[in-house]
């Protein structure tokens, strides 16, 4: 099955790098999602990615600290991840280019929008770290901003859950998932699976935003390839 989508931008959760840890960067686990991103470049895919950091930082942890100075240290936990996914990318001979939202020269470069294209062309795949490199933004924003910055055909977001359901499925056991979902109604509802902010950018932009479990990392190569997995966030469903 050859590719459905040509350039993507790939979200990946920052929890799931803990593997069964739940805490820092499960190596292995970092292994296995790179091999499937790997799997998608070898299809020819142009790959750019944004990494969470929720498997070091969760927001004011002790409930006390001052919401900016908390948000940047959430940046810095994405920048570690960054440069993981960047380490276990270039072990298996992927050309690959880490961009900072917060110029940090020493370890990656700073994130200029037509640079990060021109590597995407010249097949690298680009990692943006730092979020937007504002505080009060979310890296499922930083996704959305990204996505539509570099003209990506679609947002695939590899969370914990494997797409958008009527009610919570861990408590209701009959919960349905949708196949599609328009992003009015995910604002509507409050649906938490992605913030009002990131969906607001997405249909504003006309981007579709796919929300798929990571659980098993081959999903990446699936959903590029179309397959019918997770849920499609449309302008109009």
């Amino acid at each position: 099955m050859g590719l459905q989508y040509k350039r993507i931008l790939l979200k990946l959760s920052g929890e799931a790098m803990a593997g069964e840890k739940h805490f820092g960067l499960d190596y292995p686990t970092v292994q296995r999602i790179c091999e499937s991103i790997k799997a998608c470049h070898e299809l020819g895919a142009e790959i750019a990615i944004v990494v969470g950091g929720g498997n070091f930082w969760r927001g004011r942890q002790n409930g006390s600290m001052d919401r900016t100075r908390a948000d940047h240290i959430g940046m810095l936990a994405t920048v570690m991840n960054s440069l993981s996914l960047a380490d276990a990318l270039e072990s298996l001979g992927v050309e690959t280019r880490v961009q900072t939202a917060i110029p940090m020269q020493s370890i990656a470069e700073p994130y200029i929008r037509n640079k990060a294209v021109r590597h995407l062309e010249k097949g690298r795949v680009v990692i943006f770290g730092c979020g937007t490199g504002n505080p009060f933004f979310s890296t499922d924003t930083a996704a959305a901003l990204r996505s539509a910055e570099i003209g990506a055909d679609i947002i695939m977001m590899a969370k914990m859950v494997d797409g958008v359901y009527d009610s919570d499925p861990k408590k209701n056991p009959d919960a349905k998932r949708f196949e599609t979902v328009s992003f009015s109604e995910i604002l509507a509802k409050e649906l938490a699976v992605i913030d009002s902010t990131a969906a607001s950018l997405c249909r504003d932009n006309h981007t579709p935003v796919l929300i798929f479990s990571l659980e098993d990392p081959r999903n990446i190569v699936r959903a590029v390839q179309g397959e019918p997995i997770g849920t499609i966030l449309r302008e109009e469903a």
